[in-house]
């Protein structure tokens, strides 16, 4: 239904809760490389992702590489140097919701491109950012609901 991109990825624990988060909300996720960990299938097995194997992943070697084969325009870009509100965002279907490093963030030349489809979370003076996986689930459920009516749901009520 959609796809959660991240760009260089350092924390595996953030990655694998991404992955789950996708794999229940069938969405595809997308890693950009340079990968901060090891995601062989010794590695995943190493660290129990029971569910990894359900997963559907595409690795790219680098930014370059994913954008010659994506939309732009179906591109949104998660930081915290944006003032538009993720909620404001009009999602569809297939739209790619792109979030950077955690230590980093989404390169600066690349936001600098995409200014009008940068989204932020908004947050209280005192914090600077939200875990990953945590902006990956405020985000990706508002999407969801902004199309629920496509959304194949195992366990909601036929209305």
């Amino acid at each position: 239904m959609f796809n959660i991109v991240l760009f260089n990825p350092q924390i595996p624990h953030n990655t694998g809760a991404i992955g789950r988060l996708c794999v229940n909300s069938n969405v595809k996720l997308h890693l950009i490389k340079p990968l901060g960990f090891d995601i062989s299938e010794k590695a995943v097995k190493r660290t129990g992702l029971d569910y990894w194997h359900k997963l559907d992943l595409k690795v790219w070697e680098n930014y370059e590489e994913f954008f010659a084969n994506v939309d732009i325009n179906r591109c949104f870009f998660s930081t915290t140097k944006s003032k538009k509100p993720y909620f404001k965002a009009k999602f569809k279907k297939g739209d790619y919701i792109i979030f950077g490093s955690e230590t980093s963030g989404i390169p600066m030349e690349i936001m600098k491109k995409n200014e009008n489809n940068m989204i932020t979370i908004p947050m209280g003076k005192e914090g600077r950012s939200l875990n990953l996986a945590i902006s990956a689930g405020i985000v990706l459920y508002d999407a969801i609901r902004q199309n629920f009516e496509e959304f194949d749901c195992a366990n909601c009520e036929e209305n």
